[in-house]
């Protein structure tokens, strides 16, 4: 995929967890640029899935704040393994994630 996401879009990606490979496919739900989007999940692992992105100024940087909401399947099992272990695996995820936006777009930054 070239260019932006747009409001309505569509994305799917394989990701690999807990040693399996899932597909994951949202759809962007909202979008307000430059300063913040939402993508839902429609296919995938979980019950629920909503992500909000806000991008804030400060200075000459850009601040991102992931809002992040989801449910684990399977009812109470789905619960339980969401207060055991899914939250703090979820947190952690996101804070990877973030890293590595973080490291491309300042290598982007170097090269304009």
């Amino acid at each position: 995929m070239t260019g932006l996401c747009e409001a309505g879009d569509l994305i799917t990606w394989r990701a690999k967890h807990f040693g399996i490979y899932q597909f994951l496919t949202v759809k962007i739900t909202s979008l307000t640029y430059p300063t913040h989007f939402q993508d839902q999940m429609v296919k995938g692992a979980f019950a629920s899935f909503t992500h909000d992105h806000y991008f804030h100024s400060k200075g000459d940087k850009t601040l991102m704040e992931d809002v992040f909401t989801f449910s684990a399947p399977l009812g109470p099992l789905g619960l339980l393994a969401e207060r055991i272990f899914l939250e703090q695996y979820m947190r952690q995820l996101l804070v990877k994630r973030n890293a590595v936006i973080k490291a491309l777009a300042e290598i982007g930054e170097r090269e304009q």
